[in-house]
């Protein structure tokens, strides 16, 4: 299914439907107001005259008019005459240009971008926003994609037509907000221009402090930058693509078990992260060995991830977990189920 209506901004053109019911309105009013003042007419005598006088239905007057309320009358005709076209006029294009599905298609994403909270947003819908996004649809995590060409965007409605986006550019804080940075729980950033990435990290950092966020970098003298604009992980595709292939040739046994158990599609294995903020109270100071996560869930701590970013592969038995810091665990899918249902990660 191709889609017809992407768009959730809008082209400023000369015909603005909202002027357009302003200027009814305003109409109306001044036509009410005048004949009530001119003819002493009620207020609902008065608006159903103004009414039928920009209708120009040609259904007689209430009451018969003076000199002076013909004469109103007859310049209220004439400006409504305009009005009425412009109306018109607006109200067509905005059917013939689909410019109100689109309205509606925006204010259905809206609404439910406004109801989330915690979810990533993902700047750039290419060869890397649509790997993204397709590891967080498989994980059922909720996403929000920023994206300025709407053709782009065409493929992952096809996809899932209940996509939210945002078709703006991404180094605009209106994209941003429209996308809910402030409730929103971390970003991503593939763009391929790295000064476009840093811009908005700086944005997004100063708009939401608490984010955690992964950039895309394409120079290495670009990494340093992002981390000190506050990305909490700066990845380049091309450096690790060397590194695998490199490591095919010394190490390929490797390297082919470690795709394998990454590919989440075919291997029947995975990896879950268990940081501190998430132990429930009763566990948080005790050591692995206490913890019993083999015994109740069967996964295995393969890693230790310290407070500042540091590693430790294996970690005996009597490591405590620490503020800031996580264990990385690896299972199968019904072992790292219970884990999840243990820790409540669900």
């Amino acid at each position: 299914m191709r889609l017809r209506f992407p768009r959730v901004r809008f082209t400023t053109t000369a015909l603005n439907l909202r002027l357009a019911f302003v200027m009814l309105f305003v109409a109306v009013g001044i036509g009410t107001v005048g004949l009530m003042l001119i003819e002493d007419y009620s207020l609902i005598e008065a608006i159903y005259m103004s009414v039928i006088t920009i209708s120009t239905v040609g259904f007689s007057e209430v009451r018969p008019l003076s000199a002076g309320g013909r004469i109103f009358v007859s310049v209220m005709v004439v400006i409504n005459i305009g009005v009425v076209a412009y109306v018109l006029a607006a109200f067509s294009y905005y059917v013939i240009d689909g410019k109100i599905f689109e309205t509606m298609q925006y204010n259905r994403i809206q609404s439910k971008i406004a109801a989330m909270e915690g979810h990533t947003i993902v700047c750039g819908y290419g060869k890397y926003g649509s790997e993204i996004i397709g590891h967080l649809r498989l994980h059922n995590h909720p996403y929000v994609v920023i994206e300025q060409d709407a053709e782009k965007i065409e493929p992952l409605i096809d996809e899932d037509e209940n996509a939210l986006y945002v078709l703006d550019d991404a180094t605009h804080d209106e994209a941003l907000f429209a996308a809910g940075i402030e409730r929103a729980g971390a970003l991503i950033t593939a763009l391929n221009d790295d000064s476009d990435n840093l811009f908005i990290v700086l944005s997004a950092k100063d708009l939401n402090s608490g984010l955690r966020i992964v950039s895309r970098a394409k120079e290495l003298r670009s990494r340093q930058k992002l981390m000190k604009a506050g990305a909490s992980h700066v990845i380049m595709p091309e450096q690790i693509g060397g590194f695998y292939m490199a490591t095919l040739i010394s190490k390929p046994g490797a390297v082919e078990f470690f795709s394998f158990i990454t590919n989440e599609l075919s291997a029947d294995i995975g990896f879950e992260e268990l940081r501190y903020d998430q132990l429930p109270e009763k566990y948080q100071g005790k050591p692995i060995m206490e913890l019993s996560l083999r015994s109740n869930t069967g996964v295995n701590i393969i890693g230790h991830r310290l407070e500042g970013g540091r590693y430790r592969v294996n970690p005996g038995p009597d490591t405590v977990l620490r503020p800031e810091g996580s264990f990385i665990v690896v299972g199968n899918p019904q072992q790292l189920d219970k884990f999840r249902k243990l820790f409540h990660l669900e």
